[in-house]
């Protein structure tokens, strides 16, 4: 799950998605990331951790990291939250392989919309909400998707 700062929406994307496949059942490896470096190291948001709090979904132990070349050998799926995200991650890529890894994470719910989750970091709580719904959403999708794949 990969947003600018990995403070508000890919860390919120990184708790539903691993709560979605604890409920379901499957087996996966979340983590989230940030095309940018300014906040390595740091907690989410406040406000995305009481948003998902009150959701069910506790974030304070995730922390910021940078997303990197490897990230492309360590995962199967990576999903951005908006185009700028998008072009980021694939100017990265150094292979066909690594480009097709990479989609944006409403897709799943839109295909080949391109629809972003909102930044809500100049936001009010109804947009910290917003963003969490969002990310529930397509994360259950993702869920059912992988648990079909996995059956058949």
């Amino acid at each position: 799950m990969v947003c600018l700062g990995n403070i508000c929406r890919s860390p919120v994307a990184e708790g539903v998605m691993r709560d979605v496949a604890r409920q379901h059942n499957i087996s996966v490896t979340v983590d989230s990331a940030g095309t940018a470096n300014y906040h390595v190291g740091d907690q989410p948001d406040k406000r995305s951790m009481t948003n998902a709090k009150k959701n069910g979904v506790d974030i304070s132990s995730l922390r910021g990291r940078q997303f990197c070349i490897d990230d492309f050998e360590d995962f199967d799926r990576i999903y951005v939250m908006d185009e700028n995200n998008l072009k980021n991650v694939l100017a990265l890529a150094k292979k066909e392989e690594h480009r097709q890894k990479v989609n944006m994470l409403l897709n799943e719910l839109h295909p080949g919309k391109n629809m972003p989750v909102p930044d809500p970091y100049y936001g009010t709580d109804k947009d910290f909400e917003q963003v969490f719904q969002l990310a529930h959403k397509a994360c259950t999708a993702i869920a059912e998707k992988l648990k079909k794949e996995r059956n058949e």
